[in-house]
Parts: C-alpha cells; structure tokens; sequence
C-alpha cells in the first residue's frame, strides 16, 4: 500500500465511518469511463469491496465508487510509456484505471480481482509479504460477506425503534413488534442479490431497503433507468439514536425505516416504487383420492331422481249421506204451556207419544226454546 501520510489520521477515521468498511489498499489513479477523451486523478480507496474516489486526499467525503461486485471482466493494457490500463467490465457500464506507478499496477490488479472474486489470481508477480496481505484481505471479506442468521436485530438502536406501544393510551407498557418495524421493500439479502432481483423484475419495484455489509447498518438499492439502460445505485442508511440518518451530501434524519423509504419516493416524485414479490394462488381446494380425509366421506348413493307430482283428490265408494228431512213448521212446542193445557193435549196427543214428541223435537232439558201456537 502506498504511503498515506498527507491523510490526517482524523480523514482516516471520517472516511471509515461514512462507508463502514474496512480499508484495503489505497493511491493515486486516474479514471475515465469508456467514450471519454481525458482521465481525471482521484485518490483512490479500496474498502470492501467498492473503490471510493476522492477528488483530494484531505477530503473525506468521496466524489465517485466503483462497485466491484459488478465486475464481469477485467484487461489489462500496457501502453509505450510503460503505464498500465485496467479496462473494467461491470454489469452496465464500463471504466477504465490508469497506473502512473508500474510498481503498483499489479497489487491494484491484485486487490480489485481477490475482493471482486473472492479468491487470489494465479498469474499475479507480487512478493511474498505482497501476497501474505492479500491472503489476509481474502479472508477478511469472506468473513465481512458471509450471511449472518440473525443481521440487523443485533443492533440495540434498532430494537430502540422496534419497540411501539401496543397498549391503550395512557399506558406505559411496550411490545416488541421487530417484523411489523421493516417496511414491505425490506429483504435480508446481499447487495448483489438486491440488484439481480430489480434487474430480473422491473415490474416489481424499483427500490430495495437490505441490510449494510456491517449487519449493522441498513442501505437503499435503487435500479434507474436512463437512456444508456438501467443504473443501480447504493445508499447508505446509518442507524443512531436519534433515528435513521440517509448519507447524502447533506444528511437526512427520519425516525423510521418506514420515513427512509417515503423519503425516496417523495424526493423521485414518485418515480421509486418500493419492491414487491409477487405472489402465486390457487383458486381451487382439491383433495387426493387416497387422502384420510377422502376416505372418511360416506359414499354417494347412485339412485333415480325423486320426480313430486301433485296428489290427486281421494276417491270414495260409500253412499252420501241422506239428508235431514225438514221439520214441519210449529214442531217445537213450549212444555210451561203443555202443562196449562195438559187436559187438551192429553185428549189430543197420548202420553207415550207426548214423550217421544218432545224428545224427537230435541227440547227436552232446555231453559227457554221459541213458543209456537197452534
């Protein structure tokens, strides 16, 4: 690594804690992209696996990065004067890194292919203390790389802002609601996880909230599409007490993750999406023959359709019955008046008659019946 004396130990610190991420290797290189005529010097940073480029090495915040995750091919060309160009093949652009320094050509060479490919190339001419250190990076960022079971609910500030009320008001109790803090565009994946799923589904979203290389930290990965194609880009999101801070060029507060992403939407003029998997159904419950329960089903008796047809009036053979003659007129007679006049009626009517008269009229046991005269 070349000297970095001209960095104050205070930019070395600053810059650290704006990326989170470990320092590599670091120089003076220029950098162009394919189609331009002049290269521009930075000083460059290799931390992770992303080169950040400053325009001055007193500067602590950087002016371009260069995502070496991206990275499909890497060649080199040597030019007259001796100078080595490394030609950049990434996943939607391409750049080209000049050497002033041959000396150094080759342990660029070498850190940008170990931390891209996490492995060591083969045909590299470095020496041995070169090589332990490149063995050293290597295993580092297998470790830094490697999937954490558990990222992010480590972080104390991030159970911090978790934590909601779930009690009515005026209660002090809290619950620890953890899933319910992300956002819906919130995947446990990798940086370029996040960027192969907005690359293969464009109809999902546009916008990716994951968890930082640290397993401490969040970032934002967003897929632009600009005349050239699309463009991914990274952002960081650093967790603090006070809240969530976006590192832009003037940092933005919020409170929330929920806050970050409205905060990207809203500042795209809803351009960004946030990023949805979607989701297959079925429509129809089906049962397999030999399953338990099918065999639980009593089976369906096969029998003809009961056919209702109206009832006709029953039929009947026996004889009407006679009707009631009519009474003659004057039959019903008053007994108060047949025992004033008994001597008449007993000259008129016998006394087995007068009997069987008055029970045939049926007014026998009556108080009153209707008085006829004769």
């Amino acid at each position: 690594m070349e000297a970095i004396s001209p960095v104050s130990r205070f930019v070395i610190k600053r810059r650290e804690k704006i990326t989170a991420l470990p320092l590599y290797y670091s120089g003076y290189l220029l950098k162009k992209y394919i189609g331009e005529k002049d290269f521009k010097r930075f000083f460059g940073e290799i931390r992770g696996s992303t080169i950040f480029l400053y325009a001055d090495d007193t500067l602590d915040t950087y002016s371009e990065r260069v995502e070496l995750q991206n990275l499909l091919a890497m060649d080199t060309t040597k030019t007259k004067t001796n100078l080595t160009i490394f030609t950049l093949t990434l996943l939607h652009e391409e750049i080209q890194l000049k050497i002033d320094n041959p000396d150094t050509a080759e342990e660029w060479r070498g850190f940008i292919m170990t931390v891209a490919k996490l492995e060591i190339p083969r045909s590299l001419q470095l020496l041995p203390g070169q090589m332990l250190r490149l063995e050293e990076v290597l295993e580092k960022e297998r470790q830094r790389t490697a999937p954490s079971l558990q990222p992010i609910t480590s972080d104390p500030s991030c159970l911090q802002h978790c934590l909601r009320p779930h009690s009515p008001s005026g209660s002090t109790e809290t619950y620890d609601d953890v899933v319910s803090a992300f956002p819906p565009c919130f995947f446990s994946v990798s940086r370029h996880e996040a960027e192969e799923m907005l690359a293969q589904n464009p109809k999902n979203g546009n916008i990716i909230l994951r968890p930082s290389n640290d397993n401490v930290n969040y970032a934002i990965t967003v897929m632009q599409a600009f005349n050239s194609g699309p463009v991914m880009k990274h952002y960081k999101v650093r967790s603090e007490k006070s809240g969530y801070v976006i590192e832009l060029d003037e940092p933005v507060t919020v409170p929330s993750l929920n806050d970050v992403i409205d905060h990207f939407v809203k500042i795209a003029s809803l351009y960004l999406r946030p990023y949805s998997q979607a989701e297959d159904y079925d429509t129809r419950i089906e049962v397999p023959f030999n399953s338990p329960v099918s065999q639980l089903r009593p089976p369906m008796a096969r029998v003809a359709p009961r056919i209702c047809t109206e009832l006709a009036p029953p039929v009947t053979t026996s004889r009407p019955l006679p009707k009631k003659p009519l009474e003659e007129e004057n039959e019903y007679l008053d007994p108060d008046i047949l025992e004033k006049d008994s001597g008449v009626l007993d000259e008129k009517l016998p006394q087995t008659g007068q009997r069987n008269h008055r029970q045939a009229a049926g007014w026998e046991g009556k108080e009153f019946i209707k008085t006829t005269h004769f």
